[in-house]
């Protein structure tokens, strides 16, 4: 793994060499309390598959071709499965409720409502002063084995992942602990934070026109494919330098804790872990990035950086960016 020698020097170094499994070190900041019904709930779906939806789980969409041979055409991966064109139908189970900034900090379910309600207040405000445009929130599901969605049917293989024709994030909660287990990621709560904010972040990216304007079918190291997973990547950065300073509307207290050393360590981690060429050199042992979808390692910690480091929509804009 490469280290930040080209980032943000307040940034930590290397954070790969760490490891651990769940860590319930205090994140939301003591007195917070967030309101039910931000997260609704799924159970399984009546079929199964996996889904290329623009998230992280999406690299080992990108596997499965250099298995099969197909050369990376992620389009052609999905549009084969059964329901590729389906509409939301899920088998729904109300929704997270109400809690506590020590519930958030102890409970998983809890914890992404939470982290759900701090990029709602972040982007409420930053995306109209930074782009003019007023945000749309997001729809979030939590779900449970599998589920149906406007992307297709999913699992709990697939990952964490946005669908921009329902504009809903999808999670199983189960793939933190995925995280560190099978790609190496230190854990910590703002690893998990992370994937929830990436995951928002091509929302974002919805809204201002990023989606519309690149060819997400492709694949390679300079793809558009790659660089709009790098720019929500960004987008994620931005959200955790401010997550400490933003307020809760309706209690006036700061979602997160001020970040250490350890919290910005534990992101780096998760965004190393999930880089095209570590999760394609634990799959096969080596690397091709003609089927690069989401950027190196390094890739991802570098534009991360950017973005938690003062960055913008604007600096931020990796689809035009003439460096990854």
């Amino acid at each position: 793994m490469a280290g930040l020698g080209d980032g943000p020097s307040s940034l930590p170094g290397r954070a790969g060499a760490m490891s651990g499994a769940y860590r319930g070190s205090m994140t939301f900041t003591e007195g917070g309390k967030f309101e039910g019904g931000r997260v609704k709930k799924a159970g399984g779906g009546a079929r199964t598959g996996v889904i290329a939806g623009g998230g992280i789980g999406a690299v080992i969409v990108a596997l499965l071709a250099m298995f099969f041979g197909n050369g990376g055409d992620l389009g052609q991966l999905t549009g084969a499965l059964p329901g590729g064109d389906a509409g939301t139908d899920q088998n729904t189970g109300g929704s997270v409720g109400e809690c506590t900034a020590e519930q958030a900090n102890t409970d998983l379910q809890c914890g992404l409502s939470a982290t759900v309600q701090s990029l709602d207040a972040y982007w409420q405000d930053a995306l109209p002063q930074q782009a003019n445009v007023q945000l749309t929130l997001p729809e979030v599901v939590s779900f449970d084995g599998q589920t149906d969605t406007g992307c297709g049917p999913a699992s709990a293989d697939t990952g964490p992942f946005y669908c921009p024709p329902d504009q809903t994030i999808y999670i199983d909660v189960s793939f933190y602990q995925q995280l560190v287990t099978q790609f190496g990621s230190s854990g910590g709560p703002l690893a998990r934070e992370y994937v929830v904010a990436h995951e928002y972040g091509h929302h974002i990216e919805n809204l201002v026109g990023a989606m519309d304007q690149a060819n997400r079918g492709g694949s390679g190291a300079t793809s558009d494919s790659v660089r709009i997973e790098l720019e929500a990547d960004c987008f994620a950065g931005m959200w955790a330098a401010h997550a400490a300073t933003t307020k809760d509307p309706d209690t006036g207290v700061t979602f997160l804790e001020p970040l250490t050393q350890q919290d910005l360590k534990d992101a780096l981690s998760a965004a190393q872990s999930v880089g095209d060429d570590h999760i394609q050199q634990q799959a096969t042992g080596r690397i091709n990035p003609d089927l690069f979808t989401h950027g190196t390692s390094a890739q991802r910690e570098r534009w991360f950086s950017v973005g938690y480091d003062g960055g913008t929509l604007s600096s931020c804009d990796v689809l035009h960016a003439a460096r990854l």
